[in-house]
């Protein structure tokens, strides 16, 4: 699956080679929800920094609150207690405006389905995010053009969601992430719904998108084989992240 077009970019630079820019980190986050008199702890003080071009893998039982965690990173959610700072803005510091404008520049979102928009074309659910952020629209579908390109979808860009498989689905979900060029991209079990095949395919793809456009990726999954390829793997348990070497094993 290679690239049709030379996306343009600047070079990686692996995060541990210069100590990495931190373009997203949290600081004693911790969230809870009421359940009738009872205060359910969900996320009790997680501490994390994900520098540039790391790729990060969070793993966890069901339920522990990994998709919670990711939508506090995301500020999709508001924490009860802590500090998220994505490229080096406090998220709660923030108005709403601001927060959603921080969000469409600097953080992608791949979930395990797809959420694309039915009437659109790959192209045009593409193009969405440079549109919101304000991009005329021939530059939106410029850039829209050679992110599905650089995914293998160069002939795909016409075609709605239901007219592609699992996969090219998949991949114009992860092509719609990148296309801001973010500092760092949040999935929640991005190969969750396909194929082990299809799932090798798009692990290929984010490693290499990763390699050449430097961009952090943090991925929940249940999949070993995935977070094996990743540079560290993080573990949530009793709403606290710890390292494979604090568990004494590895997934």
């Amino acid at each position: 699956m290679n690239s049709q077009v030379e996306l343009q970019t600047e070079p990686a630079t692996p995060a541990e080679a210069d100590g990495g820019q931190v373009v997203l980190s949290c600081r004693n986050l911790r969230k809870s929800y009421r359940q009738g008199n009872n205060e359910l702890q969900v996320l009790r003080g997680v501490e994390l920094e994900v520098r540039r071009g790391e790729k990060l893998a969070i793993v966890g039982a069901s339920g522990s609150g990994k998709s919670t965690l990711l939508n506090l990173l995301g500020g999709l959610d508001t924490a009860s207690e802590g500090e998220v700072r994505v490229a080096g803005r406090d998220l709660a510091s923030l108005n709403a405006n601001e927060r959603g404008w921080l969000r469409n520049r600097s953080l992608g979102f791949v979930y395990q389905f797809h959420h694309l928009l039915g009437e659109f074309s790959a192209l045009e659910n593409v193009a969405m995010p440079l549109l919101i952020g304000k991009s005329s629209i021939a530059d939106a579908r410029a850039e829209a053009e050679a992110m599905l390109r650089a995914v293998g979808l160069g002939e795909r860009l016409d075609h709605k969601p239901s007219q592609l498989s699992g996969g090219e689905r998949q991949r114009v979900a992860i092509a719609r992430a990148l296309v801001t060029r973010p500092a760092c991209v949040l999935m929640d079990e991005p190969t969750g719904n396909l194929d082990r095949a299809t799932a090798r395919e798009i692990h290929k793809l984010m490693d290499r998108l990763n390699r050449e456009l430097g961009i952090s990726f943090i991925i929940v999954t249940h999949d070993p084989d995935l977070a094996a390829a990743l540079d560290r793997t993080l573990h949530l348990i009793d709403g606290r992240l710890e390292s494979d070497w604090q568990q004494g094993n590895h997934v």
